[in-house]
């Protein structure tokens, strides 16, 4: 790999909050922000924004605007240069082609019709060619991997790498969300992530991809995810409403669904000083949701 992107050596504690600028940030992602933000806080770490706009057909240049300002005015800042996925296509080609030396990828013709008969899945290798368009996929693997949440217990990953064989760069030409993440996490040197419950079901797809590319995988645990009365998560997919900038009550009922209680702060730096030396992730252990409360449906 190129000098450009080596990753240098760090021994203190790396988080980082990684919104797809595909709509304005709503209540569940100022949720999840809080929630990395905190974690790194409460352990002196470093805690870094980036903008996963890999997707070029989804997200926008002017939602990362609005996102960024948002996060901006609740006092949360990136300790670091927000990093922009779209500006590193190269870096993650390089990483496909070396998936590629190692025989772990092939190419793929198939259509979304006629993946149908597998509810979306690939279930193993086709025999597609480069000479028509395609997408690159992952192979599948037997392996089985594990994950100690520090919410959600200990994960085990038992079938998920068996019959699925994930896609890492589109026909498109856009890169996914599985390759970007785990090279951008390894390069900027993550050394935990805090997410929602949502992104279980990806965690063994990245452990795989860490463990064929020899890195070492960062400390992973879920938050609870937010659901709204039909028990969808709070998403921009379920059309998720834009939560106003600096609003110091919405900032209070977002660190409620934390357990934390910071009602007599005054101002959103105080509510923040407060909850970093509150935030205790076992409160939220082996709860994979939390239902919105009658009050807080109107930011939703």
């Amino acid at each position: 790999m190129s000098n450009s992107h080596v990753k240098t050596d760090t021994k203190h504690y790396r988080g980082r909050f990684a919104p797809s600028p595909t709509g304005p940030l709503h209540f569940g992602s100022l949720v999840s922000a809080l929630a990395s933000y905190l974690d790194a806080k409460k352990q002196q770490g470093s805690w870094i924004i980036r903008i996963e706009d890999v997707d070029g057909t989804r997200c926008k240049p002017s939602f990362s605007e609005q996102i960024i300002d948002t996060l901006t005015s609740y006092q949360l800042h990136s300790d670091e240069p927000v990093r922009t996925q779209s500006q590193h296509s190269e870096t993650y080609e390089e990483y496909l082609s070396e998936l590629k030396r190692q025989k772990l990828v092939f190419p793929c013709n198939c259509t979304r019709q006629s993946l149908t008969q597998f509810n979306g899945n690939h279930p193993s290798e086709c025999s597609s060619t480069v000479e028509a368009s395609h997408s690159w996929r992952l192979k599948a693997s037997p392996n089985i991997y594990q994950c100690r949440d520090k919410i959600q217990g200990l994960l085990t990953f038992t079938d998920d790498l068996k019959n699925n064989c994930p896609v890492l760069k589109r026909k498109d030409g856009y890169f996914s969300y599985q390759l970007a993440v785990v090279v951008d996490d390894h390069l900027q040197n993550i050394s935990h992530l805090v997410r929602g419950a949502d992104l279980i079901e990806t965690t063994a797809q990245q452990l795989h991809l860490y463990d064929v590319l020899g890195w070492t995988p960062p400390d992973i645990c879920h938050i609870p995810l937010i659901i709204n009365p039909s028990g969808d998560k709070i998403s921009k997919q379920n059309h998720a409403k834009a939560i106003e900038n600096a609003h110091l009550p919405t900032l209070l009922r977002a660190l409620h669904y934390l357990q934390i209680n910071a009602d007599n702060a005054s101002s959103i730096i105080e509510a923040l000083t407060q909850a970093i030396n509150m935030w205790n992730p076992n409160k939220l252990k082996d709860i994979k949701y939390l239902p919105i409360e009658s009050q807080d449906r109107h930011l939703i």
